[in-house]
């Protein structure tokens, strides 16, 4: 699949982190005009949508096993799969109008974790998966509530008929949390195993 406006080939993403790419963008508009991708600020962070150049930002933080602790199948061991996500992710931007950022402080280029959703079927329900992770540093400060509920508003926003799910392991009290303030609230109805074990689900469905 050829994207308008872009020199990328990508075949529909899938299954846990996207489908299979086929080429990625060459030209000077992928990592300035981010096709697709909406770049959004919060009070302390810069949300940028992905482009090429975040392939080590990205294997930093899925590299590291601090950071998928709850989720340790998504634990990246060579730089060059941080480049096939990071394809995926642009991809997913292309096709669906939204995805994943890369979240920095504000004043700064390092990349300190992304934050996003992602379009999925959970439970024979449509969803907007979302997620996100931040190198271990940036933890304890709510630099996470702080860009989940930034992607939320803009969601309910752009998207306001779709369903966020947050997939959460049972054990992971500061994600849950996370959640909660963003605006979610557990729906038992979407639970689900997970390639890690079971995940609750939080979403921003009405339930009866």
């Amino acid at each position: 699949m050829r994207y308008p406006g872009s020199n990328r080939i990508c075949r529909d993403p899938g299954g846990s982190t996207g489908g299979v790419v086929g080429q990625l963008c060459s030209g000077p508009e992928c990592d300035h005009g981010r096709v697709g991708a909406q770049d959004l600020t919060t009070n302390r962070l810069r949300l940028d949508g992905p482009v090429p150049g975040d392939v080590a930002g990205v294997f930093a933080i899925l590299g590291d096993s601090q950071t998928v602790v709850h989720n340790p199948s998504d634990l990246l061991t060579h730089e060059v799969d941080a480049s096939e996500l990071v394809a995926r992710w642009i991809c997913h931007w292309d096709e669906h109008g939204l995805g994943y950022w890369c979240a920095r402080a504000r004043g700064s280029d390092r990349i300190i974790g992304y934050v996003g959703v992602k379009r999925m079927t959970v439970q024979d329900q449509s969803v907007l998966n979302l997620v996100c992770r931040l190198v271990p540093d940036a933890w304890r400060r709510g630099l996470a509530t702080e860009a989940v509920e930034g992607v939320v508003s803009w969601v309910m926003a752009e998207k306001p008929s779709e369903v966020i799910l947050a997939r959460v392991r049972p054990e992971n009290l500061a994600s849950q949390n996370v959640a909660v303030k963003a605006g979610l609230h557990r729906d038992v109805a979407l639970d689900d195993e997970g390639e890690d074990g079971l995940d609750w689900a939080y979403t921003n469905r009405e339930l009866p």
